[in-house]
């Protein structure tokens, strides 16, 4: 049990970190631009846990690729609105505000 808190909070840190060097760049990016829900992805940090591509490889954390787009924008607002709960994607979550349709459409435009 130790062992899995310490490489989830491994992660949130390097996410978290990411996420603050990479903030800088997000207002550059267009509301309609080609793109952006991939670059989205890329810049909050979501590869991190959920996998390059949508395809995570580690079981504690799901493949988002292939999924529908429908219910990825569902789970990120339950995170957001506190409804689902987990100390990453609670604190994650937030940050795609206003970008859950554009990364939704992203994953689900992905082979499974």
């Amino acid at each position: 049990m130790y062992n899995l808190q310490l490489v989830m909070m491994k992660k949130y840190v390097l996410a978290v970190f990411f996420v603050m060097t990479m903030s800088f760049s997000l207002g550059a990016l267009s509301e309609t631009g080609a793109g952006e829900g991939e670059a989205m992805y890329q810049a909050l940090g979501c590869w991190s846990c959920h996998g390059k591509d949508g395809h995570s490889e580690d079981d504690n954390y799901p493949s988002l690729a292939g999924r529908s787009s429908d219910w990825i924008v569902q789970q990120l607002e339950a995170f957001q609105s506190g409804e689902r709960e987990n100390p990453m994607m609670s604190a994650m979550a937030p940050m795609a505000e206003g970008f859950e349709r554009v990364i939704a459409d992203y994953l689900s435009s992905l082979k499974l």
